[in-house]
């Protein structure tokens, strides 16, 4: 299991730091660390669990309150409000928090799940894990025509010595001897009793005498899990795919939660996106080319395809080919391929060319720019007028 020293110094940022700063500071430090990137390297892959444990914690505002007032090892517990098995009460190191953050963590959840026709229970209540978010890197080729790429990710997983109930095997856990079962406590009497979540067992309903000694009493650990992931034809940068289940494991043998997978294309030297389905292409064509007209060979996903540039065709023209672009995520068929027409100009003339185009200057004639002058002409006197 990873180390549980500073979450902050870990991931090499202040204590004030932004949600944006950790979480640019951990993509950095995924990235160097990741097992894929260091094959074999075991201290690689621990730093790599240590990152990801500092970054579940420090990304989540209210784990990371909990942490900044009593340190990592508030989460190490079975209780909803960390200690083994409910064994401190408010204000003790199994709640750091106090009585408020208990009340809080009870009143966040659902109530009735804990107090619920004020039975007694066998366990404590099951929680369902978190869901995780991994970035994973694709060519653009990959995008495209989809893949299927290997992903790794430290998360929490059910203890396999205790299967996720915190107690060492063999044992159970056992209902509360103070609240009963009911994880409340009353006080006072009549029209004037409050409850309160147990001392003993924090409202949990249940206590571990004996914690696992592989998870101490959490029920989980964690661990690198490695995926193959199924990339879906036509993804965008920054498309999420989901992996259902396959997120933290929930505590106190909860359901899993979902890994979800953030796509991260790599630019194309060619093809450039254009809106959610279309790509772009600009395609150099020579000054005759565009007076005269021509057929040019242009670039398709599949290969090459021939177009008929037009006699006339301006500078930044477009045409389209339709269906020749990437696949649509919705199914709707695929995108198109705009082809931009880019008139190249030569920077320098030999003295042929040169002669060429007084030639040319001669027999086309004409001023372009007459018409925008004589507007512009019209508009001032009728200003001064």
């Amino acid at each position: 299991m990873a180390s549980r020293g500073d979450y902050y110094k870990v991931l090499g940022v202040e204590r004030k730091a932004s949600q944006d700063e950790i979480k640019k500071a951990y993509r950095k430090l995924a990235r160097r660390f990741h097992p894929d990137r260091n094959p074999g390297d075991d201290k690689a892959e621990e730093r790599f669990k240590e990152i990801s444990e500092a970054y579940d914690v420090l990304s989540d505002a209210e784990k990371r309150k909990k942490y900044d007032r009593g340190g990592a090892s508030i989460f190490t517990g079975t209780s909803p409000f960390g200690g083994a098995g409910g064994a401190g009460g408010p204000g003790t190191p199994g709640d750091p928090g106090g009585f408020s953050d208990i009340l809080s963590d009870l009143f966040g959840s659902a109530t009735g799940g804990r107090f619920g026709g004020g039975g007694t229970r066998t366990r404590p209540a099951a929680e369902k894990g978190r869901d995780l978010e991994t970035d994973v890197t694709i060519s653009f080729a990959q995008a495209v025509a989809g893949a299927q790429v290997p992903v790794a990710v430290a998360a929490h997983a059910p203890c396999p010595t205790c299967r996720g109930t915190g107690a060492e095997p063999g044992t159970e856990p056992i209902v509360c001897p103070v609240c009963q079962g009911r994880g409340v406590e009353s006080q006072g009497q009549g029209l004037f009793s409050i409850t309160r979540p147990c001392s003993r067992c924090n409202g949990s309903g249940t206590i571990i005498e004996r914690p696992c000694h592989t998870c101490h009493g959490e029920g989980r650990q964690r661990e690198l899990k490695r995926y193959k992931v199924n990339i879906p034809a036509g993804v965008r940068d920054g498309s999420r795919i989901r992996l259902a289940g396959k997120g933290e494991a929930g505590l106190r043998g909860g359901p899993q939660g979902d890994l979800y997978v953030v796509t991260r294309v790599s630019a194309s030297p060619i093809f450039e996106r254009k809106g959610d389905h279309h790509l772009e292409v600009e395609i150099p064509i020579t000054v005759v080319e565009a007076l005269r007209g021509a057929e040019v060979e242009v670039p398709t996903l599949a290969g090459t395809k021939t177009l008929r540039v037009k006699p006339g065709t301006g500078h930044g023209s477009v045409q389209r080919l339709r269906g020749e672009g990437p696949p649509r995520l919705d199914g709707a068929g695929r995108g198109d391929i705009h082809y931009r027409f880019a008139i190249e100009v030569p920077s320098s003339l030999s003295a042929e060319q040169r002669d060429a185009v007084d030639d040319l200057g001669r027999v086309l004639n004409g001023d372009p720019r007459a018409a925008v002058l004589r507007e512009a002409a019209a508009s001032t006197n009728t200003g001064a007028r």
